[in-house]
C-alpha cells in the first residue's frame, strides 16, 4: 500500500482540537489549543500520525498555495530542455519569467516557499513530541521517528536552498507571533543540513530499502541519496568523498537494480521498481483532491499541465491538458539513433497526426514520463484533472550509478566508474563512451530529461553562463549569470518578515 493512502492532514486535526476546547471558566484566556495537542501526541499511535502528517507537504507543489510549481519542472524551465508553453507568454507568466533569467520579487513562484517550510514545522512537531514520555513508544521507534522527520526536514530545506539560498533555518518550532526566524547564507544552510542529515544516519534507525507495505517511507538509500546531491551541488570535498562510500554501499547493498526496460520505468507498473529509491507516492484510488481542496488526498495535476491541449481523448493513448511544457526539439535530436531513452522521454504527438491545439512555444514534442495516459485517473471520485496516478521520481539507481562514476572520475572514491556508466548506456541501448566528466555529466542531461536534475548540474559543474543562452527562437534572451543563481525571495515572504530578510540579488 502506497503510503499517501494513510496520511492524515494533521492541521484539520489540530484545528478540531482547538475548536473543541474547553475551559472550567469563561474568563479563562488560555489557549487550550497547545495542551490538547500535548495530550494527544503522548501515545505512539498518534505519533506516527504526526510521523505521517510530515511527508504530506511532499505532494503539494504541484497545486497548492494558488500556484502551480512541480518541483521538477520549476527547475528545469530554467534549463535547456523544456520550453514554458501555455497560451502565451502571460499564462504562468512567472514561469516564463525565470525561464528567461527575469524573475522578481513581485514575479516568481512562492507556493514552493509556503509548501517547503509546512513541511519544516512537521518535522520539527514530530521531535518535539517523541522527546517526551509517549506511551507505548520504545527506543527503537523513537528512533525510526526521528531520523525520518529529520531526512525530511533536510529534503524540505534543500527546496529552498537551492532555489532561494539565503534563508530562515529553524529547528524548533515558533511558540507565537511574529513568527520571525533567523537568516543565513547558503553555506550556513548547508551546514545546517549535513548536520542534521548526518545526525539522523548515526541513528541507523533507517532500513536500506522498505518492506513494499512501506514504500513511500524514507530510507537510508534515500538518505544517502539526498547527502550525495547536496555535497554534490556545494562541491564540498570532504562531504563528496562521504558520498562516494555511501553510493558504493547501495551498490553493493544488492537490493537495488536498472529496471530492465526504460520506457516502463514511468508507467505505474513501473513504480516502486528495484530501480526506485524514492518517489513521492500519487493515487487515483477514490483519489478526492479537488479544486475547492488541493490538500486533499489523491492524485497529481502535473500530467494535465503538461499534455497537448485539445488532444482527442484516448489517441494514441493520451489525453488532453493545458499544453504547457513542450520538449525542445533540440532535446529530442540530442539522442543518438537507437537510444530508447528518446520515445520514452519525448513523445512525438505531432507525427501522430491527431488534430490538437498549438500553444505558444510549440514543438509537437511532449514529456512522455508524466504526460496524461489514457486511463491514469479513472478511479478518483472528485476532479479528474487534478487526480492522475503518476508517481513524482526523485531519485533512480541509475543516478546512484552515475552519482558513483562521477565522484570516482573526480578523485573522490574508488571502483568501476566505466563500469557504472556502461550499465546506464546498455540499458539505454547506445555504445560505451569513455568516463569522462564531461561525458558523465551529458549522460546524466540524457538519463533525466524531466526529472528536475540538469538545471542544478548546469550550475554545479560551472556550465550554466555557457550553456543557458539567448535562442534562435527569441524565447530567451537573456543569459544565466552568477546573480541567476537564486530567485528573489517573494515580495509577499519580505512583506511578512518587516525588514528581517535580505533580498537576494536580481
Amino acid at each position: 500500500m502506497k503510503l499517501y493512502n494513510k496520511i492524515l492532514t494533521f492541521g484539520l486535526l489540530s484545528a478540531t482540537m482547538a475548536l473543541t476546547g474547553c475551559s472550567n471558566s469563561f474568563l479563562d484566556i488560555e489557549d487550550p489549543t497547545r495542551t490538547l495537542i500535548d495530550e494527544y501526541m503522548s501515545t505512539d499511535a498518534h505519533i506516527q500520525e504526526a510521523v505521517v502528517a510530515a511527508y504530506d507537504p511532499l505532494h503539494w507543489p504541484d497545486w497548492a498555495m494558488g500556484e502551480y510549481n512541480p518541483i521538477n519542472i520549476m527547475s528545469d524551465i530554467m534549463a535547456d530542455d523544456i520550453w514554458v508553453g501555455g497560451s502565451d507568454p502571460n499564462d504562468n507568466a512567472n514561469w516564463h519569467r525565470m525561464m528567461n533569467f527575469e524573475a522578481r520579487p513581485n514575479a516568481v513562484i512562492a507556493g514552493i516557499w509556503t509548501d517547503a517550510y509546512s513541511g519544516v514545522k512537521r518535522c520539527n512537531d514530530v521531535l518535539y513530541y517523541i522527546s517526551r514520555d509517549v506511551e507505548g513508544m520504545t527506543d527503537k521507534k523513537k528512533a525510526y521517528y526521528e531520523a525520518q522527520a529529520r531526512v525530511l526536514r533536510v529534503y524540505y530545506y534543500s527546496w529552498l536552498w537551492k532555489f532561494w539560498g539565503n534563508v530562515v533555518y529553524y529547528e524548533t518550532n515558533f511558540e507565537g507571533a511574529p513568527y520571525l526566524g533567523t537568516q543565513y547564507k547558503a553555506d550556513e544552510i548547508y551546514d545546517f543540513m549535513m548536520a542534521d542529515l548526518k545526525a539522523a544516519l548515526v541513528l541507523d534507525a533507517l532500513p536500506m530499502k522498505e518492506a513494499d507495505e512501506n514504500v513511500g517511507r524514507v530510507t537510508k538509500a534515500m538518505a544517502y541519496m539526498l547527502f550525495a546531491e547536496l555535497a554534490m551541488y556545494q562541491n564540498n570535498e570532504a562531504d563528496m568523498r562521504t558520498a562516494a562510500g555511501y553510493m558504493a554501499e547501495i551498490i553493493n547493498s544488492g537490493l537495488y537494480d536498472l529496471n530492465p526496460d526504460y520506457t516502463q520505468i514511468f508507467k505505474e507498473e513501473g513504480e516502486w521498481t528495484s530501480e526506485s529509491i524514492y518517489e513521492v507516492n500519487y493515487k487515483d484510488d477514490n483519489a478526492i483532491r479537488s479544486w475547492n481542496g488541493p490538500l486533499n488526498a489523491g492524485g497529481t495535476v502535473l500530467p494535465t499541465l503538461i499534455s497537448p491541449a485539445g488532444w482527442a481523448a484516448g489517441a494514441d493513448g493520451h489525453e488532453e491538458g493545458w499544453g504547457f511544457c513542450p520538449v525542445r526539439q533540440e532535446t529530442y535530436d540530442r539522442y543518438e539513433a537507437g537510444d530508447v531513452r528518446r520515445d520514452a522521454t519525448c513523445w512525438n504527438a505531432a507525427a501522430v497526426g491527431s488534430n490538437y491545439t498549438k500553444r505558444h512555444q510549440d514543438t509537437g514534442l511532449f514529456l512522455e514520463k508524466y504526460v496524461a495516459h489514457s486511463g491514469d485517473n479513472a478511479d478518483q471520485k472528485a476532479d479528474a484533472q487534478l487526480n492522475w496516478n503518476n508517481n513524482l521520481r526523485i531519485y533512480r539507481y541509475a543516478e546512484t550509478l552515475l552519482n558513483a562514476a562521477e565522484l570516482i572520475v573526480r578523485g573522490y572514491g574508488s571502483g568501476d566508474a566505466q563500469g557504472y556508466l556502461d550499465k546506464v548506456r546498455t540499458r539505454a541501448g547506445v555504445a560505451s563512451v569513455p568516463a569522462t566528466l564531461e561525458n558523465i555529466i551529458e549522460e546524466r542531461h540524457l538519463e533525466f530529461v524531466g526529472e528536475g536534475k540538469r538545471y542544478w548540474d548546469l550550475i554545479r559543474s560551472g556550465l550554466a553562463s555557457s550553456v543557458l543562452v539567448p535562442d534562435q527562437y527569441g524565447y530567451r534572451t537573456n543569459t544565466w549569470s552568477q546573480k541567476n543563481k537564486y530567485l528573489p525571495i517573494p515580495q509577499s515572504e519580505m512583506d511578512k518578515a518587516h525588514g528581517t530578510l535580505t533580498q537576494n540579488e536580481y
